[in-house]
């Protein structure tokens, strides 16, 4: 089955698109959201653009669609989006990185059923810390790219997900409820490597914005 994966170069939606290579789906392009709105309630935002080198690494065509990420109006252009992969690459299905969000799965999958595509979610519900040990064992590098939450703060960005991480955030989930796998917006992230890639991505340069618990990091990567 041809699939399109709906791409941010975070660690959810790479991580759904290697799974669904493992269970044998044809992955034939990927789709990137660029929002102008950082505060999006679909679509990752942090060095989205960065989703052109990944690509190339991946060696797969990548549909760009820009919006400006008004709430609900933006889905309107990810349907286009998803009727490109359709028309241009005959697509069957489409994948997402949902882990736990009703609001972006039910939206998703609405749109899907309109365009006659089959919608899915390899991590749906996943135990969050086995989905995070996974990752690991599968040798995925990831950075955190932004942080919302505290008590991230600044020093968090760029840092990797390793059993260290793991083992804070079982304690921040513990006493302060943060969701570990950043679901709530706690955080998001950028994939250096994994096995999808042909080779691994390094930072070249970066720059920080931000306040308090609040703090993005834009990356260029090479």
């Amino acid at each position: 089955m041809k699939c399109a994966i709906l791409f941010s170069g975070g660690k959810d939606s790479t991580y759904a698109a290697y799974l669904a290579k493992q269970k044998g789906y044809e992955l034939t392009c990927l789709i990137s959201i660029h929002s102008e709105n950082p505060d999006s309630y679909m679509f990752h935002t942090p060095s989205i653009d960065k989703t052109k080198r990944q690509a190339e690494v991946m060696g797969m065509p990548l549909i760009i669609q820009k919006t400006k990420g008004e709430k609900e109006e933006e889905l309107k252009d990810l349907e286009e989006a998803i009727k490109k992969a359709k028309d241009g690459y005959g697509i069957d299905c489409v994948v997402t990185g949902a882990l736990h969000s009703n609001y972006q799965a039910s939206r998703i999958q609405k749109i899907c059923d309109k365009l006659e595509l089959e919608c899915f979610n390899p991590l749906w519900h996943k135990d969050e810390f086995e989905y995070l040990e996974e990752l690991i064992q599968n040798k995925f590098k990831i950075i955190l790219t932004a942080v919302a939450a505290y008590p991230l703060d600044e020093s968090w960005l760029g840092r990797e997900i390793n059993r260290g991480f793991i083992d804070y955030m079982k304690r921040l989930h513990k006493t302060l409820k943060i969701h570990p796998a950043g679901e709530g917006g706690e955080f998001e992230t950028f994939v250096l490597n994994c096995p999808l890639f042909s080779k691994g991505l390094k930072v070249v340069d970066k720059k920080i914005s931000g306040e308090k618990n609040s703090w993005r990091m834009e990356i260029e990567v090479e």
